[in-house]
């Protein structure tokens, strides 16, 4: 970085940060809450996910779900101890907050979250038996994948390494969703099926926030956004759209 150029300028110009010693204290509490929203998203996904593992109709069906709320479990790990560097507290945080409670089913947040449990709204919502664990891991895994698209592109270059490393594990959990509905289509009820794309749809659709937001471009100054979130949220649900008519089910 040039000498007589601010950190605000070089970030503005594409410029990334790689220890916590020259972050400027507004950029740091956002960095932190981006990377507390996704560590609390991927715990409360994985105890959401966890608890539903019995329930699936073969020993394959429970290893593939074992496997992905270990490795949601990992993958939030991976950024804690980014947060750590920062001055988080590793050792208490997994245990902060009931990673499983959960409000009831007809609730409606919207988008909302409180200042010590900073998971997505969607993952308040409860899962119903096994084929709704499974289609809700397909939308949210889709969108997931997208967010991930752009978290590998953040300024603060030690999280980007690390969005870069988790994004293939997240998008093979999105490939098992898609396979797991496929299966369950040879012998479920398909419009149980379509009623819980119905109800998850709007909700998966809420994680990516206001489509006009200011924050998100003092965020885009800070190289912590590329791209609006109405551009990603279009992108999700061009792509979820394709996989969902692609399986005989209709987008919400």
């Amino acid at each position: 970085m040039a000498e007589d150029m601010s950190i605000e300028n070089y970030l503005a110009q594409g410029g990334v940060l790689t220890n916590p010693s020259n972050v400027p204290s507004r950029y740091r509490a956002e960095l932190m809450k981006l990377m507390a929203t996704f560590v609390d998203s991927e715990l409360a996904g994985a105890a959401g996910f966890a608890d539903i593992i019995n329930q699936g109709p073969g020993i394959k069906e429970r290893i593939a779900a074992a496997k992905i709320v270990l490795e949601k479990t990992d993958n939030a790990d991976r950024v804690l101890k980014i947060m750590g560097e920062f001055g988080a507290n590793e050792d208490k945080y997994a245990n902060h907050h009931p990673w499983t409670a959960r409000l009831d089913r007809d609730a409606d947040i919207g988008t909302s979250r409180s200042e010590q449990d900073m998971r997505l709204a969607v993952f308040n919502y409860p899962l119903d038996g096994w084929a709704d664990a499974v289609v809700m891991n397909l939308l949210m895994g889709r969108a997931v994948a997208v967010q991930m698209a752009e978290f590998s592109m953040v300024s603060y270059q030690p999280l980007a390494e690390a969005f870069r490393a988790i994004a293939p594990i997240e998008a093979r959990h999105a490939e098992l969703a898609e396979e797991g509905v496929t299966k369950l289509l040879e012998t479920a009820d398909k419009s149980a099926l379509q009623a819980s794309v119905d109800y998850w749809w709007p909700r998966v659709a809420a994680s990516f926030g206001s489509a006009s937001s200011e924050k998100a471009e003092n965020l885009k100054a800070m190289g912590l956004r590329k791209t609006a979130n109405a551009d990603l949220k279009a992108r999700w649900e061009a792509e979820t759209r394709a996989i969902l008519e692609n399986l005989g089910l209709t987008a919400g």
